[in-house]
């Protein structure tokens, strides 16, 4: 194996695990979400040589979260409007609330989403969400308030209580 894929390869296995996973949270699948990576490492191999030294998670990142949206664009399919209720016995658990969450992210439009993963999960500034997903900080701050407040609505369990604390 030659030095280039030898780096490349090394890149690729420290790294897929934790871009797999947000490439799930942006568009809800995992299929989906393994061939949006696959493709993002065919794209970063052809310009492995240019974008090694500089930052390649963000190349991939901006790569998934475009294509992610491109797709959705292109087939266009019809959705729920609100999560449907189920029963809950007792307390709510952390995973029950994970459930709920990926659930009100999957009725999210696909740029709310995006913005949202890119913020809160990947723990990104607004001006690196813009940058990544090609918008103005502006757009990033609308979008973000726009999904918090949908899913708050989808979701009113996990929003927290006007005084700061946890809901009861």
């Amino acid at each position: 194996m030659r030095p280039m894929d030898e780096d490349f390869a090394a890149y690729v296995r420290s790294r897929q695990h934790r871009l797999l996973r947000a490439a799930y949270l942006v568009c809800g699948d995992r299929q989906t979400a393994e061939d949006l990576l696959q493709q993002a490492f065919v794209k970063l191999a052809l310009r492995w040589e240019t974008i090694r030294d500089e930052h390649p998670d963000a190349y991939v990142r901006r790569i998934l979260y475009r294509d992610a949206i491109s797709a959705w664009r292109s087939r266009r399919r019809e959705t729920l409007t609100h999560v449907p209720e189920h029963p809950r016995a007792g307390e709510e658990t952390r995973v029950e609330d994970k459930i709920d969450l990926q659930r009100a992210l999957r009725l999210l439009a696909p740029r709310q989403r995006a913005v949202l993963v890119l913020r809160y999960y990947e723990d990104r500034s607004e001006r690196e969400t813009a940058a990544i997903l090609g918008i103005s900080v502006g757009t990033v701050k609308s979008q973000a308030h726009d999904g918090l407040i949908r899913i708050r609505t989808l979701v009113p369990e996990l929003s927290p209580t006007p005084t700061g604390g946890e809901p009861s």
